[in-house]
């Protein structure tokens, strides 16, 4: 990506193309009795204005700041570090979530929003932790989300058993987010049913995100009744972040551009970005084009 950091400098440009032409130079005369030996031919070009009007122009292209960001390199995505905390117990194997692929089952129906929801968050680090009877890091914390989005292809329902161990999931949601350097840390949990699994309780972990400052946002998915909705509410209210019920794929779909419009990086600015300097090749130009001005000049008077 190339631009300017000062483009408003160019509008200068017109008007100093307007003076050097208007405003003529006038040599001083010098008289000698042999003039012939001092005629020169005049071309259709004033290589002097020329020389003016370059030199003019990469001296304010210089000035304008012209600078190149790098999209793809580490240092310009200072964005979020995320976790996406997915239910993959038993009860994700029920059908019809998604109205318009019944036979697909609730678990698969998720992976679909979850990779759209991914492609979005091109500035954020993002993993994925799935939690059963216990839970684990799915996909490590990557900037990469092709190849994150490739390795949500590969996990399946009952990777971590049958039962859903809320508690776990947060745990490890947060043990993958200690080694993030962002300084915005967010959980993204999505669950079907209620906590029965596990050694570390939803309260235990709550405690834990609030210390490492972690905002938590809580997706309950299904019929409503299935999970714990007040304890989802809790989680998400006591850490900063905002409950969500989503009764079908498409509700799922609108709740994740929810929470992608409410945690857009505030990050990533001018000010923030790492950017490679070119001015100093337009002003060695600059000074070139003034240097064969002031020889096309002087020589003509010598």
């Amino acid at each position: 990506m190339f631009g300017f950091e000062y483009p408003e400098v160019f509008f200068i440009f017109p008007f100093i193309a307007y003076c050097f032409y208007r405003c003529k130079e006038k040599a001083k005369p010098r008289y000698f009795v042999h003039l012939y030996l001092f005629t020169l031919r005049q071309g259709r070009v004033d290589l002097r204005l020329i020389f003016k009007l370059l030199a003019a122009f990469f001296l304010l292209f210089s000035l304008a700041s012209p600078v190149t960001v790098d999209p793809f390199d580490p240092k310009n995505r200072q964005g979020i570090a995320m976790m996406l905390t997915i239910d993959a117990s038993g009860s994700m194997v029920a059908r019809g979530f998604d109205e318009d692929k019944k036979v697909e089952t609730r678990f698969e129906s998720v992976k679909t929003v979850v990779k759209d929801f991914v492609r979005t968050r091109f500035n954020d680090n993002i993993g994925v932790v799935l939690f059963g009877d216990f839970a684990f890091i799915a996909t490590p914390i990557t900037y990469e989300k092709e190849a994150l989005v490739l390795m949500i292809d590969y996990l399946t329902m009952g990777m971590a058993g049958e039962n859903t161990a809320i508690g776990e999931g947060i745990s490890q949601s947060l043990v993958a987010l200690k080694a993030s350097p962002a300084k915005s840390k967010v959980i993204v949990l999505l669950t079907d049913g209620n906590h029965n699994s596990g050694a570390t309780s939803p309260a235990m972990a709550l405690k834990k995100a609030k210390a490492d400052g972690v905002k938590i946002y809580t997706i309950g998915i299904g019929k409503e009744g299935s999970f714990n909705t007040a304890m989802l509410e809790k989680i998400a209210n006591e850490s900063g972040g905002s409950y969500f019920f989503a009764q079908n794929a498409k509700d799922l779909k609108a709740v994740y551009s929810e929470i992608d419009s409410l945690e857009r990086s505030s990050l990533r600015s001018r000010d923030y970005l790492f950017k490679v300097y070119w001015y100093a090749i337009p002003l060695l130009l600059a000074l070139l084009f003034m240097a064969a001005y002031i020889r096309s000049r002087f020589g003509k008077m010598a």
